[in-house]
């Protein structure tokens, strides 16, 4: 059985681990890759599908890590969580906004088709943390 990866790229968050652990967690083969991976070599993996992590800088920031842009142009279901999201946002052309006070909440989280992902496993029901200090908008 040819076993397709979630890869889990990290931008340097210290919860990148926790991220692929959570997702081996759930039944489903994950691999932690740098951002410095290529479209090409992260092709080359044949992901299932990829989880962009936070990092430890905001994504704006001078020397922040990125990602080649190409890899949204290879089809792939991808994740963005936290600065990971923003940088997938401002890639596809979104904007991310500042507002004034940070909104933070717990939300629950449910994955009910991991299957539709990675071939079979079972549903995920978390508790899961919601900020809102930078919405990501579509650009119009």
């Amino acid at each position: 059985m040819d076993l397709r990866p979630v890869l889990v790229v990290d931008f340097g968050a210290q919860y990148a681990q926790l991220i692929a652990r959570r997702v081996r967690e759930a039944r489903v083969y994950s691999e932690l890759v740098s951002h410095r991976l290529s479209a090409s070599e992260i092709a080359a993996r044949h992901p299932a599908a990829l989880v962009l992590s936070g990092g430890p800088a905001s994504g704006y920031a001078e020397g922040a890590p990125q990602i080649d842009p190409a890899v949204f142009e290879l089809g792939v279901p991808t994740l963005g969580i936290c600065d990971g999201m923003k940088l997938m946002a401002g890639d596809l052309g979104g904007a991310v906004d500042r507002v004034e006070q940070a909104v933070e909440a717990e939300r629950n989280l449910e994955v009910g088709n991991w299957k539709a992902v990675a071939g079979g496993a079972a549903p995920v029901d978390r508790a899961a943390a919601a900020t809102a200090g930078r919405p990501v908008c579509a650009r119009l």
